[in-house]
């Protein structure tokens, strides 16, 4: 299967041991296809310096491990298929892009969809659940 885990599942899932992250290694594990995009990826830097200024130095190596798991791929297209948030449509055009089947995110505005032109948008511990049944 394909993923694209939205900024904040990615942040999550690299810092803490939760649900996000356990979602991760799952994925890894089962050796389903991660996605992410160089905007994804620069949000992600954005957000750690901006909310994590004490670790700020491991963002390197942070980010290493992200493009150790995820394929790049670089959207061709603009959307607008988040108007309540339009910082959010760089996550459905990856997805899009990549021919994605799932996003995983905590993002309302994206939850709200629910899906988009097929791609299912789930949090983490929903995909999860699903995944161990």
């Amino acid at each position: 299967m394909k993923f694209v885990l939205d900024t904040n599942v990615l942040v999550s899932a690299t810092l803490w041991t939760g649900s996000a992250h356990k979602t991760l290694l799952l994925l890894i594990g089962r050796n389903d296809k991660l996605y992410t995009s160089k905007a994804i990826l620069q949000e992600y830097a954005r957000v750690i310096r901006r909310d994590f200024p004490e670790i700020k130095e491991r963002l390197p190596k942070l980010l290493e491990n992200i493009m150790a798991f995820s394929t790049i791929t670089e959207p061709q297209m603009r959307l607008d298929a988040v108007p309540a948030d339009p910082d959010d449509n760089k996550i459905i055009e990856c997805a899009v892009e990549s021919g994605a089947e799932f996003i995983l995110t905590f993002d309302k505005h994206l939850l709200n969809l629910g899906e988009y032109e097929g791609i299912k948008i789930f949090t983490p511990e929903k995909m999860r659940k699903l995944l161990t049944k």
